[in-house]
């Protein structure tokens, strides 16, 4: 198929992704394939003891990331980009994100990276006997309630990165099955945020007098395959402040970064599963039954499609990595070698093969 004229047709397929460093923008063809991409990077911020992003760089990265996919397919194609056959939002999942009635943010964007849901996490654990990680958004907001924080009577919305940004280019609260599933328990059955556990969160608040049921201010859950909404004017400007990209690309449900490792990767069927070592490092298995019993060390979240799925979850993985391999990398320098980071990842990481199958002990 020829490239230039699928894009020229608006055949292709935009994806984004909002990761912990970079916001990056794929295109592919019908038949899958890569066509061009984009990327803008990025970092958290460390602010009164919260990581967090600040959300007006969230409009101005996917903004220049978008950018610089449309220079690459210039640059490949020589055509330009008018519109797309669908587009769809994946970003970091979890952490905590609400807004007012007016859809403004109430705190700042309080990331997967915060450890400081301790008590809440391990009370609603009990309470739900389902394991709730720190990370999740649920945890997030009982902790806020537990704190005693003004902004949580004034809540409206609660969703995560995917969700505000799909929100911003099509007015739509939406979310997937797969990064729903990380902000509150799904019921595999229902395909829904978890009725009985809601009444039970309700419940549990209730002497809290919140002028909100739970229900209320989640996103609704849009499954695999439907249309979660089209991009509208405002959205396209955003993407396109040229005016290029015109209103009205469909787009599927916003969704989380393991729900999308796990179709990258093929591992969405039940007894497959993967690895994805990023910032944080996570294994997931697709289960083929439930467990019977509560494990704190194992989340449960959903596959896009809303199979079970057994996580091991790390906070920390390439970030400790860059830093030993930079370090390698001065030492190389101060022996008067020269060597890029590139070099360095090429060179240690298939050392890895050849450590002892115990890990050492």
């Amino acid at each position: 198929m020829d490239p230039a004229k699928i894009i020229g047709d608006g055949q292709a397929i935009l994806g984004f992704e909002l990761g912990s460093t970079r916001i990056k923008a794929t295109l592919i063809g019908p038949d899958r394939q890569p066509l061009a991409a984009g990327s803008f990077g990025w970092e958290n911020q460390f602010e009164n003891g919260v990581w967090t992003y600040d959300m007006t760089t969230v409009d101005a990265g996917i903004a220049a990331c978008f950018a610089d996919l449309l220079t690459d397919v210039k640059r490949r194609y020589g055509v330009s980009v008018t519109t797309f056959a669908a587009a769809g939002i994946s970003a970091m999942m979890h952490g905590y994100l609400v807004v007012d009635a007016a859809r403004k943010l109430l705190v700042p964007f309080r990331t997967w990276r915060n450890n400081i849901t301790g008590p809440a996490a391990s009370e609603l654990t009990e309470l739900f006997q389902y394991p709730i990680p720190q990370r999740w958004s649920i945890a997030h907001l009982y902790q806020s309630i537990l704190n005693d924080e003004k902004h949580t009577a004034e809540i409206a919305g609660m969703t995560t990165l995917s969700g505000y940004v799909h929100w911003k280019l099509t007015g739509q609260w939406v979310i997937g099955t797969n990064d729903a599933s990380g902000m509150f328990p799904v019921n595999t059955e229902t395909q829904d945020f978890d009725d009985t556990m809601i009444t039970a969160f309700d419940a549990h608040v209730a002497p809290r007098s919140l002028p909100w049921k739970l229900r209320d201010i989640l996103p609704r859950i849009v499954g695999v395959g439907e249309v979660a909404g089209v991009i509208s004017e405002a959205g396209a400007r955003l993407l396109d402040p040229t005016g290029t990209l015109t209103a009205g690309i469909p787009l599927c449900a916003p969704e989380g970064d393991a729900g999308t490792g796990m179709v990258a990767t093929n591992s969405v069927r039940v007894r497959t599963g993967n690895v994805s070592a990023g910032t944080s490092v996570f294994a997931m298995v697709v289960l083929e039954k439930p467990l019977s019993q509560v494990h704190p060390q194992i989340d449960r979240v959903l596959t896009p499609d809303g199979s079970l799925v057994a996580m091991v979850h790390s906070n920390n993985c390439t970030s400790d990595l860059d830093a030993w391999v930079g370090l390698f990398g001065q030492a190389a320098r101060v022996l008067g070698a020269t060597v890029s980071d590139g070099e360095l990842y090429s060179a240690l990481m298939p050392l890895a093969l050849e450590a002892d199958p115990d890990a050492g002990g």
